[in-house]
């Protein structure tokens, strides 16, 4: 198995896990324990997925984190839009953020599959 810092989707979590704490810094104070918290924990949670899955040493482990990396998208996404709603995001950074996540989700049902061959 490749190593999962050879992984492009993990290299592209990774730099949306960075994008997302430093997006989040501009949130009001009081987000910081709430919404924003749960966007950082998202988000680094893709890669962290994919890294435990990959680190599990069976397929069948790995496509299970894998899976649950695509539920982190899911759930990034959905924080994503919340904050838009609620005004922390402009409509650039926004349309930035979610676009990044839905390529990492396209690769990761592209990891899922391959690893169910």
């Amino acid at each position: 198995m490749q190593d999962f810092k050879e992984l492009q989707v993990w290299q592209k979590s990774m730099a949306l896990t960075e994008a997302i704490c430093q997006t989040i810094q501009s949130f009001p104070k009081f987000e910081l324990w709430a919404l924003a918290r749960q966007m950082c924990r998202a988000a680094s949670s893709i890669p962290c997925n994919i890294a435990e899955g990959q680190g599990r040493g069976t397929r069948a482990d790995y496509r299970h984190f894998v899976i649950n990396a695509r539920g982190s998208s899911a759930e990034l996404e959905t924080q994503l839009i919340i904050a838009r709603k609620v005004g922390y995001l402009t409509e650039q950074t926004f349309s930035n953020l979610i676009e990044q996540t839905h390529g990492i989700r396209r690769m990761l049902n592209g990891l899922i599959r391959s690893l169910s061959e």
